[in-house]
C-alpha cells in the first residue's frame, strides 16, 4: 500500500497544546491504513530557532520547516493542516526571545530602535517571525471557506441564543460612509501587459523626488491599483456623524481593521479620536506632544502617558477628556463595566467581528450603563461600507434572522500568492506635503498617479493573474459540486473590481458553465440577493475579493452557527495539494493561561476535528485509498456525535475540557468504524477499541477529571518541554493504554 503523508504543524499556546492530547489518537486510527500524520514546527519558537543557526548547538538547531513546508505547498502531493499561528506582535517576539535565551539559546535581542546597519540587518532578520509571517508561504491556492457539514446540520437542529430582535418600534441604527474623497473613489488600476518592475514615488509641489520604496517585480498579467484617503475628507466625515448621532440620540462608533491594514486604518482611528476629543485634544497639544502621546494607537495611549507630566497637569487635560463627553454623543462601549470605548483602542472594533454583532444584537451596541443602543455605525470607505447598510437595512424591513432557517453563504476568496485588494503594509505611506504619489515602471513610464495633500494616505496593491485565474476555476467547481449560485462580489464603477471583472470575463469561458447560475453583481445588489436567499434557506456562494473572504466568512457564520471560529477553511491549492485551516486563535492565551494556573484547557478542537475530514477526502481522491474515505465519513459521524452530545469543553475547572472533549471524539470516531461494514479490516481493528473505550467511559471521564484543579508545568509559553505537555495533555493511563496498544 502506498503511503500518503498528512503535515499537522506544530504551533502556540493552546492549539498546541491540544495537539499532545489529539495527534496520538489521529496517529493511532490512520496506523496501517497508508496515512501518515507527522508535524512540522511553524511555531514562533521555531520560526526563531530556525533564524539563528549559527549561534545554536547542534542539538538546538532545527530546520526552516516553514520553508520546507512552503515549498511543499506548490506540490500536488501537499496535504498541510494548518492550526492557529501567533500573530506575532514585537512585545511577543520580545517574549519568545527572552524564554528561549533562558533556556540556553544564544538568540539576540531585538532591536526596537535600530540605529547601526547591523541593528538593522537584525531587525530585517527578524521581520520574518512578525505578524502573520505563516500565511504568505502556505497560501499558495485561494480560499474555499463553508459552514462543515455536521456543524451546520447541528446549528440548524440547535440554533445558537445570541439573535436579539430588532426593536418593533424602529431603529434608529445605520452605517455612516463618506461620500467622497475616499479610496473607493480615488482607486485607479491597470493590468501590466508584460513583465517589469515598478517603484513608488513622492514628487512635491516644487517637483523634488522622493523614492518611497524601491523597484520591485511586476508579473505579466498582474492587476496593480492605487488609491487614496483624503483625511481633510475624512475629519469632516467625522465631525458631521458625531453631530447627527448627538441629534439621533444614538451611539457613535467606529469599524475599521487596524489589524489587516496595519498602516492605514490606525491613522484613520487616530483622526476619529483627534476629531471626537478635538476641545481636549486641542488646548494641550503641545503638552501632549511631548509625553510622545499618538492617538492613532487610540484614547488608551493618551491617558496611559499622562503619568509623564506633573500631575496637576496631568490632572487637568484627564478632567478636560472627560469634560469632552458632556458635549458629544456617547459612544459605543467595548467594555462598558471597565468604561473602555469604541475609541480606546484600534485593535478593539475589528469590523468584521464588531458588524456582525452590530446585526446579531437588533442594530444595536454597548452604551456606559451596559445596554444595548441604537447606533451609527461609522465605516468611513464605501469600498465595503455599503453592504454593511444594506444588511442593516433588510433587518429593519424583515427583522431578525433565524439560525434554525437561514440559508448558508460560503466563499470563495481570490487569496493566493499574497492577493492584496487593500494595499500592503509596504506599499502604503502618509503624504509628507502638497504633491504626488507616483507609481513608475522600469522604462520610466508613470503607470499611477495620485495627487494629494499633507497627511492624505496612499495605497498601492497588487494581484497575480495566475491566482486570479485559479479563482475563477474554483468558483466553477464550487457551484458546479454545490448547485448553488456563484456570485462575483464585484463593483465596476471601482478601480480594482473594474480590472479584476475583465478577468472573470477572460477565464469563464475556460470552464464548462452549463447548468450553472453564475452571477457578477456589486457588493450591495450581491448582498441583498444573498440575503433574499438566506430567509428563503436557500445557500449562496459569495465569490470575492480577499478583504470580503476576511469580512463575509465573520458576517454569515456569527449570524448563522453563532461564531466564525466553525468555518471550515480549505485552501485548494494551485499545483493541486490542499491547506486545511483549522480556526481562530484569538482566545488561545487566555486558555493557556487557564491551564497553567488551574489544569483546565477550555480550547475547542472542533476545528482540528473538521479540517482533517477533507484532508483524508483529498487522500482518498488523490490516491484512490478506500480506507481514507471511510475514516473520513466516520469522523464527520463522530463529530455530529461530538457536537450532539455536547461533548465541547467546559469554560470551568473540574469540567470537561479539551482532553475529555478528544476522548469522546475518538469514542464516536471508534464507534462509527465498528459499525460500519464498507471496509472490514477497519471495522476488526476498531471494534475493540469502541467496546473498551464506551466500558471504561466512567473510569477515562473520572482520570481526565482527576487533573484538573492545580497547576500545570509544561516548561514554557513559547516552547513548551514536549515531555511535561504530553504528559499534562495525555492525563488518563487508560485511555493512554487503549490508544497506545492500537496496531
Amino acid at each position: 500500500m502506498s503511503t500518503s503523508k498528512i503535515i499537522w504543524t506544530k504551533i502556540d499556546e493552546a492549539p498546541a497544546l491540544a495537539t499532545y492530547s489529539l495527534l496520538p489518537i489521529v496517529q493511532a486510527f490512520t496506523r496501517g491504513t497508508g496515512v501518515e500524520v507527522e508535524t512540522r514546527d511553524i511555531s514562533l519558537a521555531g520560526r526563531v530557532i530556525a533564524n539563528f543557526p549559527e549561534n545554536l548547538t547542534e542539538e538546538q538547531k532545527i530546520d526552516d520547516e516553514l520553508a520546507r513546508l512552503g515549498a511543499l505547498a506548490r506540490t500536488p502531493q501537499a496535504n498541510i493542516i494548518k492550526l492557529p499561528n501567533i500573530s506575532a506582535s514585537i512585545p511577543q517576539l520580545q517574549a519568545t526571545i527572552a524564554e528561549l535565551q533562558s533556556k540556553g539559546y544564544d538568540i539576540p535581542d531585538f532591536p526596537e530602535e535600530p540605529k547601526t546597519a547591523e541593528e538593522k540587518a537584525l531587525r530585517e532578520r527578524f521581520a520574518v517571525c512578525l505578524g502573520s509571517a505563516v500565511n504568505p508561504v502556505l497560501r499558495e491556492g485561494n480560499s474555499d471557506r463553508r459552514p462543515a457539514a455536521a456543524v451546520k446540520r447541528f446549528a440548524q437542529k440547535n440554533p445558537h441564543k445570541m439573535m436579539k430582535p430588532w426593536p418593533e418600534s424602529g431603529s434608529k441604527s445605520r452605517v455612516a460612509h463618506m461620500k467622497g474623497g475616499d479610496f473607493y473613489e480615488s482607486e485607479t488600476s491597470t493590468t501590466v501587459d508584460a513583465p517589469t518592475e515598478v517603484k513608488i514615488e513622492f514628487v512635491a509641489a516644487d517637483g523634488s523626488v522622493s523614492e518611497m520604496k524601491p523597484a520591485f517585480p511586476i508579473l505579466a498579467g498582474e492587476v496593480i491599483d492605487s488609491s487614496v484617503m483624503n483625511v481633510a475628507a475624512l475629519r469632516a466625515f467625522y465631525a458631521e456623524q458625531i453631530e447627527e448621532a448627538k441629534a439621533d440620540g444614538v451611539l457613535l462608533s467606529l469599524h475599521l481593521k487596524a489589524t489587516m491594514m496595519k498602516i492605514s486604518d490606525p491613522i484613520m482611528f487616530g483622526h476619529c479620536v483627534s476629531v471626537y476629543y478635538a476641545a481636549a485634544l486641542d488646548k494641550h497639544a503641545e503638552a501632549l506632544e511631548e509625553i510622545g502621546a499618538n492617538v492613532n494607537n487610540g484614547l488608551a495611549d493618551v491617558l496611559a502617558k499622562l503619568d509623564r507630566l506633573p500631575a496637576d497637569k496631568a490632572a487637568e487635560i484627564a478632567a478636560d477628556i472627560d469634560a469632552v463627553y458632556r458635549d458629544r454623543p456617547a459612544l459605543a462601549m467595548v467594555d462598558s463595566r471597565k468604561g473602555i470605548t469604541n475609541l480606546h483602542v484600534p485593535n478593539n472594533i475589528i469590523v468584521d467581528a464588531s458588524m456582525p454583532n452590530v446585526v446579531r444584537d437588533g442594530g444595536r451596541m454597548w452604551n456606559n450603563d451596559d445596554q444595548l443602543q441604537d447606533c451609527i455605525a461609522m465605516v468611513p470607505d464605501r469600498c465595503y461600507a455599503t453592504m454593511y447598510s444594506v444588511i442593516l437595512e433588510d433587518a429593519k424591513a424583515n427583522g431578525q434572522f433565524d439560525p434554525a432557517t437561514m440559508g448558508s453563504v460560503a466563499n470563495v476568496g481570490l487569496m493566493a500568492q499574497k492577493a492584496e485588494e487593500y494595499g500592503s503594509h509596504d506599499k502604503t505611506f502618509t503624504a509628507p506635503a502638497d504633491g504626488a504619489f507616483r507609481v513608475v515602471d522600469a522604462s520610466g513610464v508613470v503607470v499611477l498617479e495620485q495627487q494629494v495633500q499633507p497627511g492624505d494616505i496612499f495605497r498601492m496593491c497588487q494581484a497575480k493573474d495566475a491566482p486570479s485565474a485559479n479563482w475563477v476555476k474554483l468558483a466553477v467547481t464550487r457551484a458546479r459540486a454545490t448547485g448553488s449560485p456563484a456570485v462575483f462580489w464585484l463593483d465596476p464603477a471601482r478601480g480594482h473590481d473594474a480590472e479584476i471583472i475583465k478577468k472573470v470575463e477572460k477565464y469563464l469561458p475556460d470552464h464548462d458553465t452549463t447548468g450553472l447560475d453564475i452571477r457578477i453583481m456589486k457588493p450591495v445588489d450581491a448582498m441583498r440577493f444573498s440575503l433574499e436567499r438566506i430567509r428563503r434557506g436557500e445557500d449562496t456562494i459569495a465569490v470575492t475579493g480577499n478583504v470580503l473572504r476576511d469580512y463575509l466568512t465573520d458576517l454569515f457564520p456569527i449570524l448563522e452557527l453563532g461564531t466564525s471560529a466553525r468555518m471550515l477553511s480549505i485552501v485548494p491549492l494551485m499545483e493541486g495539494g490542499g491547506l486545511f485551516e483549522t480556526g481562530a486563535g484569538g482566545s488561545a492565551p487566555k486558555h493557556v493561561q487557564q491551564f497553567m494556573k488551574e489544569g483546565h484547557l477550555r480550547w475547542d478542537s472542533l476545528g482540528e476535528y473538521c479540517a482533517l475530514v477533507p484532508s483524508l477526502e483529498l487522500v482518498a481522491e488523490n490516491t484512490g485509498n478506500a480506507k481514507a474515505t471511510v475514516l473520513a465519513e466516520t469522523l464527520d459521524t463522530a463529530i455530529a456525535a461530538y457536537l450532539e452530545n455536547g461533548r465541547l469543553p467546559s469554560r470551568k475547572v473540574n469540567e470537561i475540557d479539551n482532553r475529555g472533549s478528544s476522548f469522546y471524539l475518538a469514542l464516536y470516531w471508534a464507534e462509527a468504524l465498528a459499525e460500519q461494514t464498507r471496509d472490514s479490516e477497519l471495522h476488526e481493528r476498531l471494534a475493540p477499541v469502541a467496546k473498551a473505550l464506551r466500558e471504561n467511559e466512567a473510569k477515562i471521564a473520572e482520570e481526565m477529571l482527576a487533573a484538573q484543579g492545580e497547576a500545570q508545568d509544561i516548561g514554557g509559553y513559547y516552547l513548551p518541554d514536549d515531555d511535561l505537555a504530553e504528559k499534562a495533555m495525555r492525563p488518563s493511563p487508560t485511555f493512554n493504554a487503549i490508544i497506545d496498544g492500537l496496531a
